[in-house]
């Protein structure tokens, strides 16, 4: 008795059912993705204002930070009040000069706060300086 025996095929992987999903689980990550921007190098807790007023958004400001502790920021590159002047003075020689943001914590001291605004005036920048305060509730 002789019995047939059916040749087995070789298993295929279909190449273009592959790309399809592929394609579509690429599409899903790219929707589904966030964007993280920027954050500081710093966490501030910002004073509240009643009398605040959102300022226009010319471009993008420099931030001058103050934390808690009485560090300053530039930026994301932590000065002291010595190193400021002199990156504010590079700051200013840039045509156009960059808009500058203070960006002071509550508990910062006042006495750091007046100490870094009498740097900058020193180092030549005129006009409003904007802060940055939450609105009150």
């Amino acid at each position: 008795m002789n019995f047939y025996t059916r040749r087995r095929r070789s298993p295929q992987v279909i190449i273009v059912s592959l790309i399809d999903i592929f394609a579509i689980l690429l599409i899903f990550v790219i929707v589904t993705t966030t964007f993280k921007t920027a954050q500081p190098e710093v966490s501030i807790k910002l004073p509240e204002s009643k009398t605040a007023v959102a300022a226009d958004k010319v471009r993008e400001p420099m931030l001058l930070s103050i934390s808690e502790k009485d560090e300053l920021f530039l930026g994301a590159n932590k000065l002291t009040i010595e190193e400021l002047k002199s990156a504010i003075e590079q700051l200013m020689k840039q045509t156009p000069p960059p808009v500058l943001a203070l960006n002071a914590d509550k508990k910062a001291a006042f006495g750091t706060v007046i100490k870094v605004l009498d740097v900058l005036k020193d180092a030549g920048v005129k006009g409003n300086l904007s802060a940055f305060t939450e609105s009150a509730k």
